[in-house]
């Protein structure tokens, strides 16, 4: 069955990111020449993606304002002969079909999935973190794909992590399959390194059967007292199988400021048009601090 809708989650406080954060959505911080929403919303529309649910929260209206139309911006750009920028501005707002759903409360991201269940309805779908991008961009969601029209059942997109950094993320027990195709086992909610079945870290990509809703309407809060995507996966492993895609390339992680900060490098340097005299400036800023 063709996948064709897809939840992004923009629903967070954005704390990390305080005092900025009190008035600009973490989503629409800059990350080179757009917000980092806008990475999320290309990656879905170019794996043929035809609706998108966007999770938000109460009086988070930029993101809804960035990708509405906007004829008098459109038009006095056309008037002054800036057609290239009337042009981008007209095609993010005709991407694709973009709707909004308020998290009224902040109770996790499995809570903040459950939130879409009447828009997704009986359908599989993927599931975007913003937060997290990804070097090779949208061929980790397509692979994903693949995997699942292959395999069926849900798919989570995993990579190996730091044993310091294996409790911050849902870990999952593989069973090789295939060449960086893995059966899950188990998963387990950010472990202790001693816990954990494996080092293989889910990432902010999934492909979910639509079963998930049941699963999360009667899944307990789990640590921090949200409701955990992690737990309602591993209730699901009980009656249909999930995939694990070790993914290869670089993955950036833009929600702490330092994450954006080196996310918002490694993006630019790879830029054509700033990316030289961006690596040239970096140069010349390591030289400068060597010599004191």
């Amino acid at each position: 069955m063709k996948i064709k809708k897809a939840i992004i989650t923009a629903a967070g406080l954005g704390t990390r990111f305080l005092p900025i954060t009190k008035s600009i959505q973490k989503e629409m911080l800059p990350l080179v020449n757009k917000p980092l929403i806008q990475y999320s919303v290309e990656e879905a529309v170019a794996c043929g993606i035809e609706k998108i649910i966007m999770v938000t929260a109460p009086g988070k209206t930029a993101i809804e304002d960035y990708f509405d139309r906007s004829f008098e911006l459109e038009d006095m750009l056309m008037q002054k002969g800036e057609i290239e920028q009337a042009k981008e501005l007209s095609r993010l707002s005709n991407m694709t079909d973009i709707c909004y759903i308020k998290q009224k409360e902040q109770k996790g991201l499995g809570h903040a999935v459950l939130s879409a269940k009447s828009m997704i309805g009986k359908e599989p779908f993927i599931l975007i973190l913003p937060d997290d991008l990804f070097e090779q961009r949208e061929k980790v969601l397509s692979n994903m794909m693949d995997i699942y029209l292959q395999y069926g059942g849900s798919v989570v997109a995993v990579k190996e992590v730091t044993e310091p950094e294996i409790s911050r993320y849902g870990i999952i027990s593989p069973e090789e399959v295939a060449e960086r195709v893995y059966r899950i086992k188990e998963l387990v909610e950010k472990p202790q390194p001693s816990e954990a079945p494996s080092n293989l870290a889910i990432m902010g990509r999934y492909i979910l059967m639509p079963e998930i809703f049941e699963l999360l309407g009667s899944t307990q809060p789990g640590k921090n007292g949200e409701i955990q995507i992690t737990d309602a996966l591993q209730l699901m492993l009980q009656n249909q199988p999930i995939y694990g895609y070790e993914f290869e390339g670089e993955r950036y992680d833009a929600g702490t400021p330092l994450g954006w900060l080196e996310t918002n490098i490694a993006l630019g340097l790879k830029e054509p048009v700033i990316g030289t005299r961006l690596r040239d400036y970096l140069r010349v800023l390591l030289e400068s601090a060597n010599m004191r």
